[in-house]
This record gives structure tokens, C-alpha cells and sequence, in this order.
């Protein structure tokens, strides 16, 4: 029951829940979340780490940038995000996000080694 509980407490806040929704799609760097959220880089970090303590997302050192993944292992919270990428017309900041993320090569190049 915690880790339902825990899956609404995540999906419950805005911020966190596009990062998720991003991150199912395509594994990302901080610096690339933060141009596609629109966010400073602080925010993106403080919840990135609050789903790295949640064991939601995996994180890779590359270089000076770290990249992160969802992890797919929690069926509960892979099926809610498909659900909501299968609807993402009726969200319309996530398609905005989605919208962005199609375009992350041309918008922003620093990320890449």
C-alpha cells in the first residue's frame, strides 16, 4: 500500500509528473528537462532527487551531465503514464512538453558529447 500511496504523492504534483511523463518517452539530461519544463535547474534537481528517493527514475553519469530514465518495473505507475500519453491531446501542457521533447536536438545541443 506505500508504494501506491507513494505513486499519487508523485503523480499529485505538477512538476513531477511532466518529468515522469518526459522520461517515459526518452531518457534525458538535467540540463534538457530544464529547457523543456521551462524550469531553473534547481527545481528539476530537487525533484529529480525526490524521485531517485522514491526509486522511480535511474540516473547515469556521463561526463559532466547526468542522465536520467524512468524505471520500468512499477507496472501500477507505467500503465497510469501510458494512459495518459494515450489521452496527452486533453493535457495541454504535457503535449506542449511532448511537443518540446520532439524537438530537444534542434533546441538545444549542449547536452550532447
Amino acid at each position: 500500500m506505500i508504494n501506491l500511496t507513494n505513486i499519487f504523492k508523485v503523480l499529485s504534483d505538477e512538476t513531477r509528473m511532466r518529468i515522469i511523463v518526459i522520461l517515459m518517452q526518452k531518457e534525458l539530461c538535467v540540463c534538457e528537462l530544464c529547457e523543456i519544463l521551462e524550469l531553473p535547474q534547481s527545481k528539476v534537481s530537487r525533484n529529480l532527487s525526490k524521485l531517485r528517493d522514491m526509486n522511480l527514475v535511474t540516473f547515469e553519469r556521463r561526463e559532466k551531465f547526468i542522465f536520467y530514465s524512468l524505471k520500468l518495473d512499477n507496472k501500477i505507475l507505467i500503465t497510469i503514464i501510458k494512459d495518459i500519453l494515450n489521452d496527452i491531446e486533453e493535457h495541454e501542457i504535457l503535449l506542449e512538453d511532448q511537443k518540446k521533447l520532439i524537438d530537444i536536438d534542434k533546441i538545444l545541443v549542449q547536452c550532447k558529447y
